[in-house]
């Protein structure tokens, strides 16, 4: 049977094929983003009460209301800000659900959608199959600063959704309060949403603040801000986030999710609902993952790769240009096969492929993983 593909330009990703190549070689990897460690043995424990209590039918639509409750109050005890838990916030099965159902939501075709390379690798797919038209801006490394001016020049009355993130997959930095209040600057009085994507809003280093969208007046009257419980609570594999926006955004929201997912995993939201009554549940991960990216560095502070430590989310962003002249993915492949140990080319995520001589590497392990992953890199 013959078809037309509406993405013939998307393969498979890097993800499955430097874990396959990980697998092949028994390598240490540190290439996807997720824990080798546990979820806190409380919250499966909720979970499992929720299971045992009858909490295995449908949840509502936008979520179990327990759940989106806890969420409202979450943002109130962090950013001073409220989103009504019935009409503002929903429950999605993991935040790139919430990404999809955004873009498909309100990209039309030939709809413009501005977003910042190296990029989260699901963005650029969801806007084509909906025949948007994607406007990248490439960022530079080792800072990955946003240049504003090139922005405000690529917003047209075509643009209808700029999509940013931060703390920055795969970058590991983060948009400063200046950063967030020329956005703001750049779309007030315009028709532009605004995609926030805040997946490691709570992985952010060295006193910094993270800087959401719904701390900007005008920006939050326009924006998703999309979160994930996987990449808080150490526990990828369940899909479990949410998004957060003005009503008439939402409403617009609910109409796709109700014919998409409907709603998402019932014993787990409220397991999640309870483990959220207590705040240092996420309010300790910055010190806990801080730890983790300090001693990873400290592992490797002698080696030949130079270092930018990471702002925020747990990847770490390392620069091979004083090893090898090899392109990022050649190098990556063979640091798997001959060294025993995977991560992730930067220029899968660049516009044109840009090599930057830098690869991306998860510290989300245990202090065991991480010390022979960095046995490995002084070696090189």
């Amino acid at each position: 049977m013959r078809h037309i593909s509406k993405l013939p330009e998307v393969g498979t990703t890097i993800f499955t094929v430097m874990s396959a190549l990980a697998n092949e070689h028994n390598a240490i990897n540190l290439s996807q983003g997720f824990p080798n460690f546990k979820s806190d043995q409380k919250l499966i424990d909720l979970v499992n009460n929720a299971m045992n209590s009858g909490y295995n039918q449908y949840a509502p639509m936008p979520g179990s209301l327990e759940l989106r409750q806890a969420i409202s109050k979450k943002f109130e005890n962090l950013y001073n800000t409220s989103y009504h838990p019935e009409t503002e916030i929903t429950v999605t099965a993991g935040a790139t659900q919430a990404i999809f159902t955004i873009i498909s939501t309100f990209v039309k075709q030939d709809d413009e959608v501005i977003i910042f390379k190296p990029a989260y690798d699901c963005y650029e797919p969801s806007i084509e199959l909906f025949g948007g038209i994607v406007k990248p801006i490439q960022l530079s490394a080792p800072s990955y600063q946003v240049d504003w001016d090139l922005v405000k020049k690529m917003i047209s009355n075509k643009t209808k959704l700029i999509i940013i993130n931060t703390p920055h997959n795969p970058s590991g930095t983060i948009l400063s309060e200046t950063d967030m209040l020329k956005l703001q600057e750049l779309t007030q009085n315009t028709d532009i949403i605004l995609l926030s994507d805040e997946v490691y809003e709570h992985i952010i280093f060295d006193g910094l603040k993270h800087q959401s969208a719904c701390l900007f007046q005008d920006l939050r009257s326009r924006s998703f801000v999309v979160a994930s419980f996987g990449k808080t609570f150490h526990n990828t594999g369940w899909k479990i986030g949410y998004c957060c926006a003005p009503k008439e955004l939402m409403d617009e929201f609910k109409k796709a999710h109700q014919f998409n997912v409907f709603s998402v995993n019932h014993p787990m939201q409220k397991g999640l609902a309870d483990y959220l009554q207590e705040p240092n549940h996420y309010l300790s991960l910055p010190t806990f993952y801080q730890e983790k990216r300090d001693y990873f560095l400290s592992l490797i502070k002698d080696s030949r790769f130079k270092i930018k430590p990471s702002q925020g989310t747990y990847f770490q962003v390392l620069d091979y240009s004083e090893i090898t002249d090899e392109h990022d993915v050649d190098f990556a492949k063979r640091l798997t096969i001959e060294n025993g140990l995977t991560s992730i080319p930067m220029s899968v995520f660049n516009e044109a492929g840009k090599d930057d001589k830098v690869l991306r590497f998860c510290f989300a392990k245990t202090n065991e993983t991480l010390e022979k992953a960095a046995e490995i890199l002084n070696n090189i």
